[in-house]
Formats: C-alpha cells, sequence, structure tokens
C-alpha cells in the first residue's frame, strides 16, 4: 500500500478518539472551591471533570440568572453522524488513493471543525448573556449595562472572582493530528503521482 493511502486511512481513523476522550473542557477556578468544578464536552454528552460539577455549575448559575447546564443538545445527535461519516468517507478515499480527494476531504473536515466552533460560540454566547431578568443576584458593567458571563471560546477570562479555562482535550488532538496527517498525505500522494 502507497504510503500516501495509509496516511490518509490512518489520518481519518484517528478521528474515531472522538468517540472515546472528551473534546473540549472548561473549568472553573475560584477561592471557594479548592478544587475548580469543571465540565469534560464530548460529541455527544456534557460530562463532569469531578462528580457533581454540573450540578454545582448550575447551582451558581440560578443565582445569576443563567440557563442550566443541559443534559443534552440537538448538536449531541448530529455531531457523532457526522464524524462517523468522515471518517467512512475518508477510509473509503484512502483506499481510491486520489491524492487531490485527500485534500477535498480536509477542507470538508475543517469547514465542520470551524461550523463547530461557531455553534460552540454561538451556545456560550447565548448561555452567558441570555439571563433571567427575575435572578438573585444582578451584576452591572462600569456603563450600567447587563454583565455577561460568558466562558472563553479559548483561553482563560476572569468571571466576578472566578477564572473561567476553556481548552481542548484529548479527542481534539486526536481530530487535529489526524487532519494534519491527512494532509500530509495530499502532499505525500502528490509527489508520488510524479515518480
Amino acid at each position: 500500500m502507497k504510503k500516501s493511502k495509509l496516511l490518509m486511512i490512518v489520518g481519518s481513523l484517528l478521528l474515531l478518539g472522538l468517540f472515546v476522550f472528551p473534546l473540549w473542557n472548561i473549568t472553573l477556578e475560584a477561592p471557594q472551591y479548592p478544587i475548580p468544578l469543571g465540565m469534560d464536552i464530548h460529541i455527544n454528552k456534557f460530562e463532569d471533570t469531578h462528580e457533581f460539577d454540573i450540578k454545582n455549575i448550575n447551582l451558581m448559575n440560578h443565582y445569576v440568572g443563567m440557563q442550566y447546564i443541559p443534559e443534552t443538545i440537538p448538536e449531541f445527535k448530529i455531531f457523532p453522524w457526522a464524524v462517523g461519516i468522515m471518517v467512512f468517507l475518508g477510509v473509503v478515499i484512502g483506499l481510491k488513493g486520489n491524492y487531490k480527494l485527500f485534500l477535498a476531504w480536509f477542507i470538508v473536515m475543517s469547514m465542520l471543525g470551524i461550523a463547530g466552533m461557531y455553534d460552540f460560540y454561538l451556545w456560550e454566547y447565548d448561555y452567558g448573556h441570555n439571563l433571567n431578568p427575575k435572578a438573585i443576584m444582578k451584576f452591572t458593567n462600569p456603563d450600567g449595562s447587563i454583565m455577561g458571563f460568558q466562558p472563553p471560546l479559548f483561553g482563560s477570562k476572569d468571571i466576578l472572582n472566578f477564572k473561567a479555562h476553556s481548552y481542548p482535550r484529548a479527542g481534539a488532538y486526536f481530530m487535529f493530528i489526524g487532519m494534519l496527517l491527512t494532509v500530509v498525505a495530499f502532499f505525500v500522494g502528490k509527489k508520488e503521482s510524479k515518480v
């Protein structure tokens, strides 16, 4: 089997790591929580980093009028199918061995990834800004506008006395490495076609 085909197949199969490992993590640090609260985001569920973390986050959120973190969201039904289809297509394309299709696969997967991150941002924005006006505690910005509690899409951010962190986890790294291998497969395939 040509090296490019093998790279494409392995790269596609690495996306299966998304079914095993979390894709993303959001952690909240604060003096009143010696062990930070956290939430792992998988392609099909939210999961506590430590037992009862999501329950405790929801209790805190209630006081400032934030929505509860739901048990499920519509995306959790779509993401596993999208990843499964892309893995299947990647393996088929890899077996076929047309290096131009390797690049097409990478472009489609990149577009899906960008769409997923944008959807995640919209969810975070709604979660942090669509506050219940009857909340027990109300906080405002220096200009008098209602304070939002949106965690960062990527990185760290201070929110009142909390420090929120939002970073990729193992599932995302499997995906990134897999996608990188498919780009390498494209260039190797292009070189092989000239031999």
